[in-house]
């Protein structure tokens, strides 16, 4: 009784909630800097964190070397992904009312990919906003391939079922990826280094991807939660919506703009990474409900500390290979997809 108490407790208690989300997260970086080729213990990492602060703490400097330079801006780089993109999965299953939509299975990740590749084979370089032509193309990019979804489910169906949406969105992902299959196959060996970066990856970034990054991620992050009450209304139907004020098309377009904004620049740094916006939110929403005003920052907690597990899983599962991070979420995803689809299904949804 008392266990089943605690559980309970846990689950209904929105500090708590915070608090194992911040301990999941905190735990996962901390993992992700100290396992490696090279072991470094986790009081090793708390003293070069805290030399910055106070004058006399003595580190190796080879240990410092790794933390700062290499390990340390991929796993923030890693959890950045991560949060952005369970944030975007989150607001579109708010958004649909569907807990299969997701920008991998909309086919906003595979939009966004055509964006990165094509800036990256012409080296496409706009003036005035430079080295930011990468992520702003990417994020072109998942926009419209986000509104084309939409149209053609539309036409598919009306009522924009969940059916019509899933299906387009993956034959929009099927056929765009397709398309970066064929560009990789006439342009021989310039765009097969692509292909690793494609199936996800944040080895090798380095700092400059994470203040590139970081611009669209407050940028998408904020339009979300600005949106979050909102998202709440719309949750119940657009009549009602309606009634109580809600400026439906505004809200809409707020909402797909900021979750492609976070897709689009999410690929744009480290490929296409899929499942994190499906699996992340539909277990907060399992945890600790539908309230979109708490389960976007938590998906964010969450969603960052889940792919830096997954970055340190497939970084050291073969080691001194590794795998790309793509696929160790598409192992986690795909079942949690089709469970997820079954119990619709049986529930008559």
């Amino acid at each position: 009784m008392r266990k089943r108490f605690i559980l309970t407790y846990l689950r209904n208690s929105r500090p708590a909630a915070y608090i194992i989300s911040l301990a999941f997260l905190t735990f996962s970086i901390l993992m992700g800097i100290s396992i490696g080729s090279l072991e470094i213990p986790i009081p090793s990492i708390i003293k070069v964190f805290l030399q910055f602060g106070f004058h006399g703490i003595k580190t190796d400097p080879m240990q410092a070397n790794i933390i700062m330079n290499i390990r340390l801006p991929r796993v923030i780089l890693a959890a950045l992904v991560g949060a952005a993109l369970a944030a975007a999965g989150a607001a579109f299953q708010g958004l649909l009312k569907n807990p299969l939509a997701d920008p991998y299975t909309l086919g906003v990740s595979s939009g966004a990919a055509v964006g990165a590749v094509v800036t990256l084979f012409f080296g496409i370089q706009l003036p005035v906003i430079g080295g930011f032509t990468l992520p702003l193309l990417s994020i072109a990019a998942a926009v419209a391939v986000m509104f084309m979804v939409l149209f053609f489910a539309r036409l598919v169906h009306p009522s924009l079922p969940l059916s019509a949406l899933i299906l387009t969105g993956i034959i929009f992902s099927s056929f765009l990826g397709a398309l970066i299959s064929l560009m990789i196959a006439l342009t021989g060996d310039d765009l097969k280094p692509i292909v690793g970066w494609l199936l996800g990856s944040v080895s090798m970034r380095g700092w400059s991807y994470i203040g590139l990054f970081l611009p669209f991620l407050i940028c998408g992050t904020a339009g979300l939660l600005l949106n979050a009450r909102e998202l709440n209304v719309m949750t119940y139907g657009e009549e009602k919506a309606r009634l109580l004020g809600v400026n439906i098309g505004k809200r809409k377009i707020a909402v797909l703009v900021s979750g492609s904004i976070l897709t689009g620049a999410a690929v744009a740094v480290s490929g296409t990474i899929g499942f994190v916006g499906l699996v992340v939110p539909h277990m907060i929403r399992l945890l600790w409900g539908t309230d979109h005003r708490h389960l976007l920052p938590l998906s964010i907690l969450n969603g960052a500390g889940f792919l830096v597990l997954a970055d340190l899983t497939a970084r050291t599962i073969i080691e001194p290979s590794e795998l790309p991070i793509g696929i160790i979420t598409a192992l986690i995803g795909a079942p949690v997809f089709g469970a997820i689809l079954i119990r619709r299904q049986r529930g008559g949804m």
